[in-house]
């Protein structure tokens, strides 16, 4: 159940649990993630499928994987399927430690923003970040580059995430400017790391997902817009 916003988050009892309960969809997203990148493992590492299960992952990428062609083919009626990529697509990832990194954050922060605004309203959050980063990744990255993995939708839980933190701040006369700390944190690894290692256009999708994650979470969050209107008018 979300946390009413006229009210700040409990302090933690002492001796209580750090981490709490998890949403059941939270854990339930994260053995989806889990199982396919197990079969995928087991069959990389030759343990399952045979031979040609080597080459699973990639035949996935290429079924999944949103690209700029795949939205104009899509727009232009093509093949209408297409546009099922831009739901499924999160669930291949490049290997294990890409798709360990993600369980792990969509654990985390799914937990955070659904103690917010529900369970219901974490899953519209990560559906529109989910589709927000693909369509901003197929606007905006180069033509043939594709975009798979739940990471667009783990940064629209940070927009999420980002909102609900902005709310605490002001209710606690903080700068609200600080919640945006997270994204600003990870935005500069990125640029570090594209730097040294050569550019990803992936963080395309990372930034649409943030986007939308950010939009939605007000319509999303208990009260609505009015609920949001009524706090910046106590500004």
């Amino acid at each position: 159940m979300a946390r009413s916003f006229q009210r700040p988050l409990p302090p933690p009892e002492p001796g209580a649990n750090a981490i709490g309960p998890l949403p059941g969809a939270v854990i339930v997203l994260a053995l989806g993630l889990a199982a396919v990148e197990g079969v995928l493992a087991l069959g990389q590492w030759g343990l399952l499928g045979g031979p040609e299960a080597i080459g699973w992952r990639a035949a996935l990428v290429d079924r999944f994987a949103v690209s700029p062609r795949v939205l104009d083919y899509a727009m232009r009626g093509v093949d209408p399927s297409l546009w099922l990529r831009f739901a499924f697509y999160p669930v291949v990832h490049g290997g294990p430690l890409h798709a360990a990194f993600a369980a792990a954050l969509l654990l985390a922060l799914g937990k955070f923003v659904a103690e917010g605004i529900g369970s219901f309203g974490m899953l519209g959050v990560l559906a529109a970040g989910t589709l927000g980063g693909a369509l901003l990744f197929a606007a905006l990255a180069p033509e043939m580059a594709p975009l798979y993995g739940a990471y667009p939708g783990i940064y629209g839980l940070i927009g999420g995430f980002t909102y609900l933190l902005w709310l605490r701040l002001g209710r606690q006369g903080g700068n609200r400017l600080a919640a945006f700390r997270l994204i600003g944190m990870l935005m500069a690894v990125q640029l570090v790391f594209g730097m040294l290692f050569g550019s990803n256009p992936q963080w395309i999708g990372d930034v649409g997902g943030f986007l939308a994650g950010l939009a939605v979470a007000p319509l999303l969050a208990p009260g609505g817009l009015a609920a949001l209107r009524a706090r910046l008018r106590e500004r």
